[in-house]
């Protein structure tokens, strides 16, 4: 997955945005003003941190390498994942689809019903 990949697929989120509240070199990308994924695009290798229930969180770190607690977040609810390395990019998008996922189901329910209409 390239850079340009990876934020297409962060936007293709209902009601996704990117924003850059750390700086020019890293993509926060967020629903409804809450972050599900960050990312410095330019980085090699090409990491981005994502939300994720804490028991998988464990259990995928211990099944891939490639994922490892996350940088600079609570690594209980966060891993970094390395992007451009063995991972499948069908994992890869469906790790970001599982962080997006649990981001909008801490949402306030009217919030969860504006987005889930099309």
């Amino acid at each position: 997955m390239t850079p340009q990949e990876l934020r297409t697929f962060c936007l293709s989120f209902n009601d996704a945005a990117e924003e850059f509240p750390f700086g020019p070199e890293f993509s926060v990308f967020k629903v409804a003003g809450k972050m599900f994924a960050l990312s410095s695009m330019d980085a090699k290798p090409l990491t981005v941190n994502l939300k994720c229930d804490p028991d998988m969180a464990v259990q995928l770190r211990a099944a891939h390498p490639e994922i490892v607690p996350g940088w600079h977040m609570n690594k209980r609810h966060w891993n970094t994942v390395t992007v451009d390395a063995k991972l499948p990019d069908a994992m890869v998008r469906e790790l970001i689809e599982d962080s997006y996922d649990l981001v909008v189901a801490g949402l306030p329910k009217a919030v969860r019903l504006r987005l889930d209409r099309p």
